[in-house]
């Protein structure tokens, strides 16, 4: 389930990468084993040249971004100086020329690349190198929060499956509002109230008071979203969800997204 959510993470922002520059390429991958990434998700690609490749430390433009931990980029792929060219083949079979490659980086480590792309050479402009690093701050951003929250003490009652269980909370959390009968809507909230309270933990500040939306968004940032994927999930715009997460944080006193989830668990607002 985590590999899972990271990949949605991932795609998505890829996705917003390629909207916002242009880029008819774009793909990356995350670090899941020692030093070696994978290219796992892709978008605009004709060829499957890329898919599943393997990228290793210092090897290519991602390998040389992967080794430096700073933003990497090419004019002309097949002929540039400054990398090796272990990936010249798949490169070439999907026509790429002009590539920039972004590392994602969490706590100074790095977690994986983004790669934008253009089969033209050209050079890579401002507006596309500021839509790279705005997409990997997304992936980092969810990074960090999934980080933190698997080392919080799990509950004492609940068990070992207890992240699965939070994970279930937060998509009815997600399904109550897109339930047009009343009744059950009110059914699938008390479920929720049930998850909520079976935490076992003992309420440290009872003087809070979430609205339904704080804590429908707060339990997707719990389960490591951004603020775009926690919009698309609620069927609400980025900056409404940051608007609810602004008055959440402001309640619970706290001063980061990490620091509203870990706080909302204590006061007993989230399982």
């Amino acid at each position: 389930m985590p590999e899972q959510m990271e990949s949605v993470e991932l795609r998505t922002a890829l996705l917003r990468l390629r909207r916002a520059s242009g880029l008819p390429v774009v793909f990356g991958g995350l670090l899941q084993e020692g030093r070696t990434m994978r290219i796992a998700e892709l978008s605009g690609a004709v060829t499957p040249a890329l898919r599943g490749l393997a990228i290793s430390t210092g090897s290519g433009l991602g390998g040389k971004c992967l080794a430096l931990s700073r933003p990497c980029a090419v004019t002309d792929y097949p002929s540039a100086r400054h990398i090796t060219h272990e990936y010249d083949l798949p490169v070439s079979a999907e026509g790429l020329r002009s590539v920039i490659a972004v590392p994602v980086v969490v706590r100074r480590k790095v977690r994986g690349v983004l790669y934008g792309a253009l089969r033209e050479s050209l050079p890579i402009g401002e507006r596309i190198f500021d839509a790279a690093m705005a997409a990997a701050r997304d992936v980092e951003q969810a990074l960090a929060v999934r980080d933190q929250v698997r080392q919080l003490p799990a509950p004492p009652a609940p068990g070992p499956s207890w992240e699965e269980v939070r994970q279930a909370y937060g998509e009815l959390r997600e399904l109550a509002p897109q339930v047009v009968d009343p009744g059950l809507r009110d059914r699938l909230l008390a479920v929720c109230g049930r998850l909520e309270s079976a935490s076992g933990a003992a309420p440290s500040a009872p003087g809070v008071s979430l609205t339904p939306r704080e804590t429908d968004v707060l339990a997707a940032v719990a389960s490591g979203a951004t603020n775009a994927s926690a919009a698309a999930r609620l069927g609400l715009r980025p900056e409404t969800v940051k608007g609810y997460l602004r008055s959440a944080m402001r309640k619970l006193g706290a001063h980061t997204r990490m620091e509203a989830v870990v706080a909302a668990r204590r006061a007993g607002a989230l399982p």
